[in-house]
């Protein structure tokens, strides 16, 4: 079994109790982390992909330790122009070992707690916001005009006597078009 996940911002393919070193985690050592942004997962020949992400599928793992790359070097130069210029840098790294692939069932990672404490808080504030104010349906004709080519667009301005329509970009079509 091995699955196709996001973790930190890169994608990796892992299978249980496998190593793998990934861009600096906030976590500490010794805490377990579960990925959630399980792209592809293959259990004993059974694919399954997902649409962006597989819904209840994750990945556990346990921080192992925060370490830093090997050193890479950047060496620029210009022919004949005297031109060098050496720099290099070490990246700052996790180790992860994968203890566990759920298919199903996972529960989505809770954010933090900060964050928590200030969302409902905000959450109030803008329902009162949302209420006081009159509600703006969108209209269907933007919707379908979205799903024009800007040479349709072109035409139909010009059909409706607008002004400038040869320099407008799309978005500036549809809204002069749904005025």
């Amino acid at each position: 079994m091995y699955a196709i996940v996001e973790m930190a911002g890169q994608q990796f393919k892992v299978a249980k109790d496998q190593k793998v070193y990934v861009h600096r985690l906030q976590e500490e050592e010794g805490k377990k982390v579960t990925f959630d942004k399980v792209l592809l997962l293959e259990d004993g020949g059974d694919v399954t992909i997902g649409a962006p992400v597989i819904e209840g599928a994750a990945v556990e793992a346990k921080i192992v330790k925060h370490l830093k790359g090997d050193k890479v070097i950047v060496f620029k130069k210009k022919r004949r122009k005297g031109y060098q210029k050496k720099n290099g840098h070490r990246q700052y790294l996790t180790e992860i070992v994968v203890e566990g692939i759920v298919a199903k069932g996972a529960k989505k990672a809770a954010p933090a707690k900060a964050k928590a404490d200030e969302k409902p808080a905000e959450a109030p504030k803008a329902a009162e916001k949302k209420a006081e104010a009159p509600k703006k349906e969108a209209p269907k004709a933007t919707e379908d005009l979205n799903s024009k080519t800007v040479a349709e667009l072109r035409d139909m301005a010009k059909a409706k006597d607008i002004t400038g329509y040869s320099s407008m970009k799309k978005a500036e079509l549809i809204e002069a078009l749904s005025k």
